[in-house]
């Protein structure tokens, strides 16, 4: 799931340090990034699920060649996700994991796991949790939507609401190791150290984009180490 960059603002909480410009482009190399990660999975089928609904000729000029792209409906957050669940599991899907685009360091092998213990039986829920209570991705195997339905996004207490909604349905859930999307300029941080530590920054590695952007927009460094 992803926002077209330039169709409508982005990562609004990291317009102060960088400026919305910066921060767009910033977007701008995550989506291309996770977009590039997603496709190169071994049994998975990506989906570019986007917003603004009208943005659907943007949003296929930033999307790998022949990868689908499929507009989000829904009036909040549950909605869109439950909605595109239906929509994957109804086109012929054996499962479907959501996943956002801002994680430009999560190892590909989480979405390995995922589908794997998916696709096994092993688990009828598959969940990222996310450092902030949420959860990064959500795997089904067949149609929840009362896994979406009234959860308070946005808070804490997202994750431990969706693993106790999955026990009241007698769902079996799988944990993945937890992970932090980007947000706030504290993330930004912990990222450029996380992918200084990773592999060389090469057009086609992992999350290079974004690498290279870190390598051009190394001035605020010391105002958000500060």
């Amino acid at each position: 799931m992803l926002r077209v960059p330039g169709a409508e603002p982005v990562k609004t909480r990291l317009h102060v340090p960088l400026g919305a410009g910066a921060a767009t482009l910033l977007y701008r190399c995550l989506v291309l990034d996770a977009l590039e990660m997603a496709a190169q999975v071994p049994g998975v089928t990506a989906v570019a699920a986007f917003s603004p609904p009208g943005a659907g000729r943007a949003m296929a000029a930033l999307a790998p060649a022949g990868m689908r792209c499929l507009a989000q409906r829904g009036d909040d957050l549950g909605a869109r996700m439950g909605n595109l669940v239906d929509d994957l599991l109804a086109g012929g899907h054996a499962a479907a994991l959501v996943t956002g685009s801002d994680l430009p360091a999560l190892p590909a092998a989480y979405l390995r796991e995922a589908a794997r213990a998916l696709m096994a039986g092993e688990a009828d829920v598959v969940l990222g949790p996310a450092e902030d209570g949420g959860y990064y991705l959500i795997g089904l195997r067949r149609r929840a939507p009362e896994l979406f339905r009234g959860i308070a996004w946005s808070t804490a207490e997202v994750l431990d609401a969706t693993r106790a909604r999955a026990d009241a349905l007698g769902l079996r859930v799988r944990l993945l190791p937890p992970w932090a999307d980007l947000d706030m300029p504290a993330d930004l941080v912990r990222l450029r150290r996380l992918l200084a530590d990773g592999e060389p920054m090469a057009a086609g590695g992992p999350a290079w984009r974004t690498r290279r952007w870190m390598a051009a927009f190394s001035e605020p460094r010391a105002s958000l180490d500060s």
